[in-house]
């Protein structure tokens, strides 16, 4: 398989997955697999039943340590275990409504659980690059504008102030450890969508739930204007900003935006729409229509939110080269397979899309990573 648009970068490179087990870290575990990497976990068990990471069997792909991400006995072993060269740090509670039940546990493991993986990829060495992956909340609310990098960090719940804060514990830990550590990098994407998310308060998950069921989604919050994007494009951008931290160091020591075109943010009523409309295409079955409950959304829940990713399109080379009908067809075209198909198999569904990604990337009129790193040299052997 082509490693366009990395190169063969990751070929026998050894890579850490933190938080492996979860819906983004299973994608990436299973492209680092496509990719020839020498690729290991670390996280606690699947979070959700049904499980993306149980039905692709990643376990037998890329093997992984189970535990907290809060223990540093645990930390240092599994690193000590992988010997990573590029550590990914995806491990965090990842729910904005759980965050108001359980604000303790949310910064303790956003915002201490990065500082405690910092300090153990420190004392391990042989780190050369950490990518930690915080999100499009990070932000302080600017209105209709869309975030650029330099913005005013914030968060008006507990979730986004956690991913606030993380983002802090970086940049601290880059200007007092950068002659001794790891290169570091924070990694903020737009909402995400895809295959095998089926965790509680997600608008994807609760669609294909219903839809597979007969029954009626309900929308909390239809007209919140979100940027949504397919799971690869994001990881797309982790995996070349690891590669290009790695071989280039300081000038992609910092913040980096990956989001869909301006432009392209859809409300969550139009999201659930097209979902419905591709279900019924891949299925033959139309789905009830969602149910609006406008008014419902969380405290502090954002009407409007956009990211500006001029930046990994100027500098990183990293651009989306999938629309908004692509992300939902693919979302929507995979979750039909799994309520259709049996035996239905997870991993060859993602191996498709990734493969898909990767066939769009290269042909795109600017091609993703345009710049040297489609020349990256695999690790060495």
């Amino acid at each position: 398989m082509t490693g366009a648009p990395f190169g063969d970068f990751y070929r026998g490179r050894r890579v850490l997955v933190t938080g492996d087990s979860g819906f983004k870290g299973a994608w990436l575990c299973q492209w680092l697999s496509l990719l020839g990497a020498h690729a290991r976990g670390f996280g606690l068990a699947p979070p959700t039943s049904p499980s993306l990471h149980d039905e692709a069997g990643l376990a037998d792909l890329v093997p992984a340590r189970r535990g907290d991400i809060r223990d540093t006995g645990a930390l240092r072993a599994a690193l000590e275990w992988a010997e990573p060269e590029v550590v990914f740090h995806l491990a965090a509670q990842p729910l904005v409504l759980r965050s108001y039940r359980e604000p303790a546990e949310t910064f303790d493991v956003n915002v201490m659980g990065t500082v405690r993986l910092l300090e153990a990829c420190d004392r391990a060495g042989g780190v050369r690059a950490v990518v930690v992956v915080t999100s499009d909340k990070c932000y302080a609310d600017a209105g209709a504008r869309a975030h650029t990098e330099s913005d005013p960090l914030g968060g008006a719940d507990p979730y986004s102030a956690s991913k606030a804060a993380a983002e802090l514990v970086v940049a601290a830990w880059r200007n007092t450890h950068a002659a001794h550590g790891p290169r570091l990098a924070t990694a903020r994407a737009g909402n995400v969508i895809g295959g095998g998310d089926w965790s509680d308060d997600r608008i994807v998950a609760d669609l294909a739930r219903a839809a597979a069921s007969g029954s009626a989604a309900v929308l909390r919050h239809p007209s919140a204007v979100r940027p949504w994007q397919h799971v690869v494009e994001p990881l797309a951008g982790y995996l070349l900003l690891g590669a290009r931290l790695t071989l280039d160091g300081a000038p992609f020591d910092r913040a980096w935006n990956f989001g869909p075109d301006p432009g392209t943010a859809r409300t969550v009523h139009e999201l659930a729409a097209a979902f419905a409309a591709r279900w019924a295409h891949h299925t033959g079955a139309e789905p009830p229509p969602a149910a609006l409950a406008e008014g419902a959304g969380a405290p502090g829940e954002r009407a409007t939110l956009s990211i500006d990713s001029a930046a990994a399109a100027a500098r990183l080379g990293w651009r989306p080269v999938l629309s908004f009908d692509d992300a939902v067809d693919l979302t929507a075209g995979w979750y039909a397979r799994w309520a259709t198909q049996r035996p239905f198999d997870a991993r060859a569904a993602m191996a498709e899309q990734i493969e898909h990604y990767q066939a769009r990337a290269a042909s795109a009129p600017e091609p993703v990573a345009h710049h040297p790193v489609t020349h990256l040299v695999p690790a060495p052997t």
